[in-house]
């Protein structure tokens, strides 16, 4: 995370206003990939790397909203909202503004300033935690705040009917709800969650491939479109079936035939990734990290041959881990189609491991990877 004190001074000096400071974090998935809008079940943790919101409040009923990661500002009439994004940076703020104006809140004008160290378009959640900082921030001008769950989801509206990016409940839930040096099985049904610690002696090796990705557009819709043709055929067999979650494996054999191979592929992994991540917090919960490396890299495997949601770069860097001293499991984590891969490491070889991990990929690739040894850490919070 930034450096709050550098941050609090920028603010002044370009608003020449004290700002209260918010704190979002983002996010690594430690296992269950595209199950959050098939109502399963998630195992993200909250990461040490963060976006900042500095607000402070306004007199000309104006809103005044500047990255430092843009270098940009941009200025709204706090009585004229934007009904809809514009596919800018600010359709993140301001959809939250503006999904919190439709809950009732009448927010005065306000200074707002971003400062993030999330990596864009990598598959950490980088837009949650710009939303979930705002939420808290433009929350405490009003003297408004909501339970976690509940801003989790205020967070994730603006982002499906703002932003237009379908995503699920994931990212924004475990960026308001994360606790430090635990993991959190999320049932994307009720909301429901329980905490697993991740013992001390193992560190979150994150190793970006560089190569970007999109949930607004792409891949990501239609992958989803799949797994939900295939739900349909097996719902139209078995009405109890509203969401691949409620679908076994059996069901699938029994309908496979039905559908086109690509949606079958995807429900094949959807369906055993919700029961792989059950399984792997399980794992977590006794100990058993040789079971969690176990699921974690059929997990990968799922997700890249029969969801086809990887890419060969995302490939290459588990691969290339497999034989690193410390790994206990590594995979493609987020949205897909590149971003970053999660490397759970024994603590004592991390260091070690993400130098070897970085000239082995750029060796084979050509490309110089971000690789960075984190932390699970608390959710959103004011500093």
């Amino acid at each position: 995370m930034h450096d709050p004190a550098v941050f609090r001074t920028m603010h002044k000096d370009r608003f020449h206003a004290e700002p209260e400071i918010f704190v979002g974090p983002g996010r690594v998935n430690l296992i269950g990939e595209h199950t959050d809008y098939a109502e399963g079940f998630v195992m993200p943790a909250a990461i040490n790397f963060a976006t900042l919101a500095g607000i402070s409040p306004r007199t000309d009923g104006k809103i005044v909203i500047y990255s430092e990661n843009f270098r940009e500002e941009k200025s709204f009439e706090a009585a004229a909202l934007p009904a809809k994004g514009t596919k800018e940076w600010t359709d993140y703020p301001m959809g939250v503004v503006s999904i919190l104006t439709g809950e009732g809140h009448k927010f005065p004008g306000f200074s707002l300033s971003i400062w993030s160290d999330v990596p864009p378009s990598s598959g950490l959640s980088s837009s949650a935690a710009l939303e979930v900082s705002t939420a808290l921030a433009v929350l405490s001008l009003v003297g408004a705040s909501y339970p976690g769950p509940k801003l989790a989801r205020l967070c994730q509206r603006a982002e499906n009917e703002f932003v237009g990016a379908n995503c699920g409940i994931m990212d924004q839930f475990i960026s308001v709800n994360g606790k430090a040096n635990h993991a959190l099985l999320l049932d994307c049904r009720d909301l429901s969650f329980k905490l697993a610690p991740i013992p001390d002696h193992i560190a979150l090796v994150i190793a970006n491939t560089m190569v970007k990705h999109s949930v607004a557009g792409g891949d990501y819709p239609t992958r989803r479109r799949e797994s939900e043709a295939a739900c349909a055929i097996i719902a139209s067999h078995r009405p109890g079936v509203p969401f691949l979650r409620d679908a076994t494996l059996e069901d699938l054999a029994k309908c496979g035939k039905e559908m086109e191979p690509k949606s079958y592929l995807r429900a094949k992994h959807v369906i055993s990734e919700n029961l792989r991540t059950v399984a792997a917090c399980e794992a977590l919960a006794k100990g058993d990290m040789k079971e969690l490396g176990r699921l974690m890299n059929e997990a990968h495997w799922s997700y890249s041959r029969d969801f086809e949601g990887s890419c060969v770069e995302a490939d290459t860097m588990v691969e290339l881990a497999q034989d690193l001293p410390g790994l206990i499991g590594a995979r493609l984590t987020g949205g897909g189609f590149g971003g970053c891969t999660i490397n759970l490491v024994e603590q004592t070889e991390a260091k070690k491991f993400a130098e070897e991990l970085g000239k082995r990929y750029a060796a084979k690739t050509g490309i110089k990877p971000e690789i960075h040894v984190c932390r699970a850490s608390d959710g959103a919070h004011k500093l």
